[in-house]
């Protein structure tokens, strides 16, 4: 099982997860991560610059079907019970959820490894694009070489079978 959501309303994480965990109640692992939108770009708080909003954008159809691509791939390097994947798109303001990744497993390490997987993958692999509206214009997110790096960690790790 698993569901794939690309959206534009705002979700309740704690609901989605208590949702998933009911639905997964007979698995031994449960991970996930929620992504925020930050109130800031660049490295801290205190070094960076105030962000009002942020524009996630996205190839309707594609997106989903990368998403989907990405689920197919994390089941075939671990065992799963259950994968969910939420991304907002639209315009969102500090402190709104983006994203949410739940995996379930059997055992933790499947669930946790899938988990940074998806996340990890998502973050170069999905075609969902960032501009971010500071008080000096809108400009687009660039993609960073350390998610590049984050991502490239799991080449090495083969499918199952």
């Amino acid at each position: 099982m698993s569901g794939i959501r690309v959206q534009r309303e705002p979700f309740d994480p704690g609901a989605e997860i208590n949702g998933f965990c009911a639905r997964n109640a007979t698995s031994g692992g449960i991970a996930n991560f929620i992504g925020q939108m930050r109130d800031f770009r660049g490295p801290s708080r205190g070094e960076g610059e105030a962000v009002a909003t942020m524009t996630l954008e996205h190839y309707p159809g594609m997106a989903e079907r990368e998403l989907a691509d990405l689920v197919k791939d994390a089941k075939g390097r671990w065992t799963l019970d259950d994968v969910l994947v939420i991304h907002r798109v639209g315009l969102l303001t500090p402190g709104e959820a983006i994203v949410l990744v739940a995996t379930a497993s059997a055992h933790r390490g499947d669930a946790l490894a899938a988990c940074a997987f998806l996340m990890d993958w998502l973050k170069t692999k999905a075609p969902i694009w960032k501009k971010e509206a500071t008080a000096g214009g809108a400009t687009w997110v660039e993609a960073r070489e350390s998610d590049e790096a984050q991502a490239a960690k799991w080449t090495a790790i083969a499918p199952k079978g």
